[in-house]
């Protein structure tokens, strides 16, 4: 069997609150999207992003439960440098996003931050260490 990638999608309960943290990490998703069921956007390379609320799962999977947010699925977003890294963390916790662990350089050669979203999706913020 082959397969390819094609839609990364995230269950959200509140698609403004979702999109417009998106939105801060640079996605192009236009303002009348924020009252739709469904959104989705086509990134650089082509794969597509999708947003569902959760009323729009439960329309097709009645029993649908959110996960705690620890499942090992997350996205990670690059910056170019370290600094932009440090910003884009403080700006977001102080936003009300959560902060999980403030930006750190890692032993792998980057500079690297976790945040979780508005449903508590894990987002990682990330840059090549200058």
């Amino acid at each position: 069997m082959k397969a390819q990638l094609d839609v990364i999608g995230l269950v959200v309960k509140d698609m403004g609150r979702s999109l417009a943290f998106y939105r801060l990490l640079g996605l192009d998703v236009p303002p009348e999207a924020d009252g739709q069921p469904h959104v989705e956007v086509t990134l650089p390379g082509g794969l597509r992003l999708a947003w569902d609320t959760v009323e729009t799962i439960r329309s097709f999977h009645p029993e649908w439960r959110p996960g705690d947010g620890q499942e090992g699925m997350s996205l990670a977003f690059r910056f170019d440098t370290p600094a932009e890294v440090d910003e884009a963390y403080r700006e977001l916790v102080s936003l009300g996003y959560e902060g999980v662990k403030e930006p750190w350089d890692a032993f792998w050669g980057q500079r690297y931050a976790v945040i979780h979203d508005p449903d508590g999706n894990g987002v990682d913020l990330f840059s090549p260490n200058a």
